[in-house]
């Protein structure tokens, strides 16, 4: 109707896409979803600002804007869970003074660690997992698995996390909520142990212990509210499988320059042994 209102041959124009159907632009944007695809069907819990991480580092120089529009088009949504409320429970003197006061910096490895204990449930009971970051690079150093929230359950991830870091712990702040296992003389015997130093937050303010509930919170959305876990084992696979595969080497967080946790430990310990 348009080349008959504007007097021209409907020829010329079908003969030029016979000899070209697909435009340059629409190939490369084919390429690109069926990148952006891979990245999604390989961990759907990614949103589009990590798999424009993905993408980029596959080779695709494209914006963060485009892969949203992809992602939009194609309906590739990130799998979240719902939130789930905490419990007002009552915890009980602090062991330790609050040494770290909202500043979750550190300006090396082994200075500041952060810790926290969560539970979820499974048809065979509740697991519940402790872990320790490390507030230098975002790194789970250490965490422990249990079917019971004791004091071992603590203790048992500050052993982990001092035997993967080695013997540089000593000098190094702990840090947590007031929670009994927490406060428990198991613990505190460790620090005293290896030399370390413990803090805690103040009652009632989740925001002193913030760095770790983020990590938490990521767990909760992309592990544990994923499905119903029928068994401990299974749900304990999971976590293992989402922290030492996705979230230390293939997470990047804009806090570490878009690394992942691995990378920039890595580059950083280069970068000081070159100095040195």
């Amino acid at each position: 109707m348009a080349c008959r209102v504007l007097k021209l041959h409907r020829q010329h124009y079908y003969y030029a896409w016979l000899a070209q159907p697909v435009t340059g632009g629409e190939l490369e944007e084919a390429y690109l979803a069926n990148a952006v695809f891979d990245a999604h069907r390989e961990d759907p819990e990614f949103g589009y600002r990590l798999l424009f991480d993905e993408v980029n580092a596959a080779g695709h120089k494209v914006s963060e804007r485009t892969v949203w529009k992809i992602c939009s088009a194609n309906q590739w949504w990130c799998v979240f869970g719902k939130k789930r409320r905490g419990k007002n429970g009552r915890p009980g003197a602090p062991a330790h003074d609050d040494l770290v006061r909202r500043e979750f910096t550190a300006p090396g490895p082994n200075r500041l660690w952060l810790t926290d204990i969560t539970e979820h449930p499974t048809s065979e009971g509740k697991v519940y997992l402790c872990a320790v970051k490390d507030v230098w690079s975002n790194r789970i150093v250490g965490y422990s698995i249990a079917d019971r929230m004791t004091s071992q359950l603590a203790v048992d991830a500050l052993e982990s996390a001092v035997s993967r870091r080695g013997v540089r712990v000593a000098g190094c702040t702990l840090h947590s909520d007031r929670g009994g296992q927490l406060r428990s003389r198991k613990l505190q015997q460790s620090l005293w142990r290896h030399q370390m130093r413990g803090s805690m937050g103040q009652v009632g303010s989740a925001g002193d212990n913030a760095a770790m509930e983020s990590f938490f919170s990521l767990l909760q959305h992309n592990v544990l509210d994923r499905q119903r876990w029928t068994t401990r084992e299974e749900l304990r696979i999971a976590i293992v499988t989402w922290i030492e595969r996705t979230y230390h080497r293939r997470r990047r967080q804009a806090r570490l320059a878009r690394l992942t946790p691995i990378e920039f430990e890595i580059i950083m310990s280069q970068a000081a042994d070159q100095a040195a």
